[in-house]
């Protein structure tokens, strides 16, 4: 599933590509998502103008004159740009090929300025919604959302409050959306390896410095992640062609059995289950 840097990467794409264009038609191949598309749904966007792309953790935001339209990509999610002139697509999403795209397009927004973004999703796991409202926090995805990671508010004292009496695991934590929002497996993963600590901690047992320690590596992983354009699985553009390669520098994740890249430690990464979800971690560094 893509994380923050991944959803920030075709935010970007899509503000550049598409943000300002006004939605002419919308065409409906496939209604049953994540939440199935209403009757209405083609009819409340087409004539509106789409006047800014946001982004709120793993969520995209279209903001239209008097409404707003959320979009989850899910597990498999992806959102195409084709140029209707010449068929040429583009890529925003990160793992997938285009000679795959035909069978599981949905939705195709057709827009004035010679653009159709055309939504595939091989699961049908994300979905879009309508709000007629221009105000996001009022949109329940939303409300419950935890500080974005580059927020001030995030910060030690938020943390040791949040985390008071809480024996849940590290790893659990940072992607507890309602702790703090945009973080998944591949990341929780990278900064408990840079901050020297065991994904199995509980939270309520770390001490300032460790805490001070992950704040700083998760916002200069998820920097650095979008800097390099997110994570590919397998071979990730965006619209504009730029190749995602942060998994190049992965230190424990994927990394099973593997010798501790740390030159000054001599362990092994281990691979766990915690939650249904593979972590991995070194045997010796991470306490």
């Amino acid at each position: 599933m893509p994380e923050l840097p991944e959803i920030e990467i075709v935010k970007r794409s899509l503000h550049k590509m598409i943000n300002n264009t006004k939605i002419i038609d919308v065409k409906i191949k496939n209604k049953k998502l994540r939440y199935k598309l209403s009757s209405t749904f083609s009819k409340q966007l087409i004539g509106d103008r789409i006047l800014n792309i946001s982004r709120r953790a793993k969520y995209l935001i279209f903001y239209l004159k008097k409404k707003i339209l959320l979009a989850h990509l899910g597990m498999s999610g992806k959102l195409i740009v084709k140029r209707i002139r010449d068929n040429k697509s583009f890529k925003t999403s990160f793992y997938y090929d285009l000679n795959l795209i035909q069978k599981h397009n949905h939705i195709y927004f057709k827009l004035n300025n010679g653009f159709v973004l055309i939504y595939n999703d091989i699961r049908r796991f994300g979905f879009f919604k309508i709000y007629n409202l221009t105000d996001i926090n009022q949109i329940p995805f939303l409300k419950k959302l935890g500080f974005e990671p580059f927020d001030k508010e995030f910060n030690i004292n938020y943390f040791r409050v949040y985390i008071k009496n809480k024996k849940k695991n590290i790893k659990n934590l940072l992607m507890d959306q309602t702790f703090i929002s945009g973080i998944g497996n591949i990341y929780a993963n990278e900064v408990l390896f840079m901050s020297k600590v065991n994904p199995l901690r509980a939270c309520n047992s770390l001490r300032n410095l460790e805490i001070k320690n992950i704040i700083f590596n998760l916002k200069k992983i998820l920097n650095f992640s979008i800097s390099k354009g997110g994570a590919s699985i397998k071979n990730f553009q965006n619209s504009l062609g730029k190749t995602g390669s942060f998994q190049q520098f992965f230190h424990v994740y994927g990394k099973y059995n593997v010798k501790c890249s740390r030159i000054s430690c001599k362990g092994i990464i281990k691979k766990i289950n915690i939650s249904g979800r593979s972590s991995f971690y070194c045997s010796n560094c991470q306490n």
